[in-house]
């Protein structure tokens, strides 16, 4: 996710508690200024209290520093809206990555259920990149094979005739009728 902002993660170091304070004390003392602010008033939707919020939050980032110059807005606005960049156009897609082997039947497992892959790679090691919507398959940093993803279901089998020995393609557009014959 980060990759995908451009953002880099910098977690706070460990037992050094004081990292991490001045920021959550920021947040907490703005938190106990605008819950102090409202805890005699009445909401009957959350739409009026998110407005009630905005607005105090507003007067909160504007509200002069005590020590030094200017406000939250202004050091906001000189410091760091100048470092921010654009959103991406396209949206994070979360995934989960998984490795797999393909079995000798050309499928691979995930979620209980099964993926063809070419028959070429019978016992290899390939890597599962699956979203809420696609699996992808990939060998040696290479997409081999793309599908929807069958959510909800369980035990299913998507096979696609491309990735199917010649023999078994023959045989698998038999009907019922010529096998019993």
């Amino acid at each position: 996710m980060a990759k995908h902002y451009g953002a880099v993660v910098i977690p706070a170091r460990v037992r050094k508690p004081k990292d991490k304070a001045p920021v959550e004390k920021e947040v907490q003392d703005v938190g106990r200024w605008i819950i102090a602010k409202l805890r005699n008033q009445t909401f009957f939707s959350l739409y009026e209290l998110k407005q009630a919020v905005k607005k105090l939050l507003e007067e909160a980032n504007n509200r002069p520093f005590q020590k030094r110059e200017g406000s939250r807005r202004t050091l906001f606005e000189e410091v760091e809206k100048p470092s921010l960049k654009p959103l991406p156009v396209e949206r994070y897609e979360f995934a989960v990555w998984k490795r797999a082997r393909v079995n000798v039947d050309y499928h691979i497992e995930f979620e209980k259920n099964y993926y063809s892959i070419p028959y070429q790679l019978v016992r290899e090691e390939v890597m599962v990149r699956a979203t809420a919507t696609t699996i992808e398959v990939f060998h040696k940093n290479k997409r081999i094979a793309s599908y929807t993803r069958l959510n909800g279901k369980k035990y299913s089998h998507v096979t696609l005739p491309d990735h199917m020995p010649r023999n078994h393609r023959q045989v698998g557009a038999w009907t019922p009728e010529r096998l019993i014959n």
